[in-house]
């Protein structure tokens, strides 16, 4: 429980990354003030924390992965799999798995976290933008000597995405670059770091959405409280413009 019940829920939602900026900020000023919410907060931070302990997971034993891989034929497509194995288990087990392969990947619950946080504490005023400027021959060069890659810069305004500026921001306890584009009234932290990975994503997360990919070396993490279809128009836009 909290000191105040009524902010519960609020309290929860925060700490899942799920409230939006204007309950964020109405929240922190009500925390400022109350130290038995300020106390449930940090109670639910804690537990997050622990809950993200990579020792927390358990890895599938390797005589289970072994009895599966044995039952699916070399090659097989997935939908075969269903009438090969058979019997009412097996189908069961075959339909969970072929569900599994054709899922699309999803972040890094830490990774995904972080960013939505970091999107949030920028557009709370608090740091934003490094560099405020449409100008890309402004923003590129500005990176130089602060990181050690060079990010493209393109300016996307006649696709519906005008460049505003960059920062500097920390993912993972490294500096990255942040482009930072409009869309509307809407803003999008565009994060760009060296890859550590392959494959896309596109996700929400609460009230906001990721979309993830990899080109030239590099991980692109877009952000926003847009929907989806425009965040990957976005990335659409970005990747013919860099020919990634």
């Amino acid at each position: 429980m909290t000191g105040c019940p009524d902010r519960e829920m609020a309290l929860q939602a925060l700490a899942d990354g799920e409230l939006d900026a204007m309950g964020i900020v109405a929240l922190e000023e009500h925390l400022r003030s109350c130290a038995g919410c300020r106390a449930a907060l940090d109670r639910l931070e804690a537990l997050r924390a622990v809950l993200r302990d990579p020792a927390l997971r358990e890895p599938a034993p390797e005589q289970l992965r072994a009895r599966v891989m044995a039952q699916i034929p070399r090659g097989a497509p997935a939908r075969a799999w269903v009438g090969w194995v058979g019997g009412a288990t097996g189908g069961a087990l075959a339909a969970s798995l072929a569900l599994m392969l054709a899922m699309p990947q999803r972040a890094v619950p830490g990774v995904a976290d972080e960013l939505v946080d970091s999107h949030i504490r920028s557009l709370q005023g608090a740091h934003l933008i490094d560099v405020q400027t449409s100008d890309r021959h402004v923003v590129k060069p500005w990176f130089n000597g602060r990181i050690d890659y060079v990010p493209p810069v393109p300016d996307l305004k006649d696709q519906g995405f005008p460049l505003v500026g960059g920062r500097l921001d920390v993912v993972s306890g490294r500096s990255v670059a942040v482009l930072v584009y409009k869309r509307r009234l809407h803003t999008i932290n565009l994060f760009v770091r060296p890859a550590s990975g392959t494959g896309s994503i596109a996700e929400r997360r609460g009230s906001y959405g990721l979309v993830h990919w990899v080109s030239g070396g590099l991980d692109y993490w877009a952000v926003s409280d847009l929907e989806l279809g425009d965040l990957q128009q976005f990335r659409g836009a970005f990747v013919a413009a860099t020919d990634g």
